[in-house]
C-alpha cells in the first residue's frame, strides 16, 4: 500500500496494531481523524494518553479503576459478603450489564494456561485468599467462581476450590447450559449434559 505521507503511514501501523484492525481499516480511521477538527484529534489523544498514564488496578480487586480502589469496592450498596472470581475486567463489564449482580469482584488476570507459560503464580490468587482471610469488614460467605467453560477455566477453577477449600467459605460457580432461545439440537454434547445435570425446579 503506497502512502502519500510518511506521517499517515506510521498512524495507520499503529491503529492497525488493535485487535481486529487491518491496514484498510486502520487507514479509514486515519483519514477520518485528518477530516475532523484538529481540536477534536487533540482531545482523543490527550483522553488516550491520560487513560494509559491514570488508570490503575484497584487495590483490593485488581479491576480497572481511577482510583485506588474501584468504586464497586468503595460502594456500601454492595454485598460485601458475596465475591465473584472473573478472568478479567471484562467479565466485570458483562456481570454488571445483568445488573443481577450486586456483590464485589476479584479479576484474577487471566486464566491456568501452561501452554503459555500462566501458572498459579502469574494470576492474583494469593491477594483473593488474604481477602478471604483478612477482610477490611464483613466476613466473605460466598465465593462465585464465574470462569470460562473452557478447559483452562476448568482448570483454573478446580485449582481456586482447591485452594479456597481449607477457608470453610461457600464456593459455587456460574451455571452453565443451554441459551435461552437456542435449539436442543444445536447444543453441544457437553453444554447439554451440563444444562440436565444443573437442572432446576420448574416454577
Amino acid at each position: 500500500m503506497e502512502f502519500p505521507s510518511k506521517l499517515i503511514e506510521d498512524a495507520v501501523n499503529e491503529v492497525a496494531k488493535l485487535p481486529g484492525i487491518g491496514k484498510k481499516t486502520a487507514l479509514r480511521l486515519v483519514l477520518h481523524l485528518l477530516k475532523r477538527d484538529e481540536e477534536q484529534t487533540q482531545r482523543l489523544a490527550e483522553t488516550l494518553v491520560a487513560m494509559r498514564g491514570q488508570v490503575k488496578h484497584c487495590r483490593k480487586c485488581h479491576n480497572l479503576s481511577d482510583h485506588d480502589v474501584c468504586s464497586i469496592c468503595a460502594s456500601h450498596k454492595r454485598d460485601h459478603s458475596l465475591i465473584c472470581v472473573v478472568e478479567d475486567t471484562r467479565d466485570v463489564l458483562a456481570i454488571e450489564n445483568t445488573a443481577q449482580y450486586k456483590g464485589l469482584y476479584h479479576v484474577l488476570g487471566g486464566i491456568i494456561s501452561p501452554i503459555e507459560g500462566i501458572g498459579p503464580g502469574e494470576l492474583h490468587i494469593e491477594s483473593l485468599v488474604d481477602r478471604l482471610r483478612n477482610p477490611e469488614g464483613d466476613p466473605v460467605k460466598e465465593v462465585i467462581l464465574a470462569l470460562s467453560p473452557t478447559m483452562e477455566g476448568d482448570t483454573t477453577a478446580f485449582y481456586l476450590q482447591k485452594k479456597l477449600r481449607p477457608l470453610q467459605i461457600r464456593i459455587s460457580t456460574i451455571a452453565r447450559g443451554v441459551p435461552i432461545g437456542g435449539d436442543l439440537e444445536y447444543a453441544d454434547e457437553v453444554t447439554l449434559g451440563r444444562s440436565i445435570l444443573s437442572r432446576v425446579a420448574y416454577e
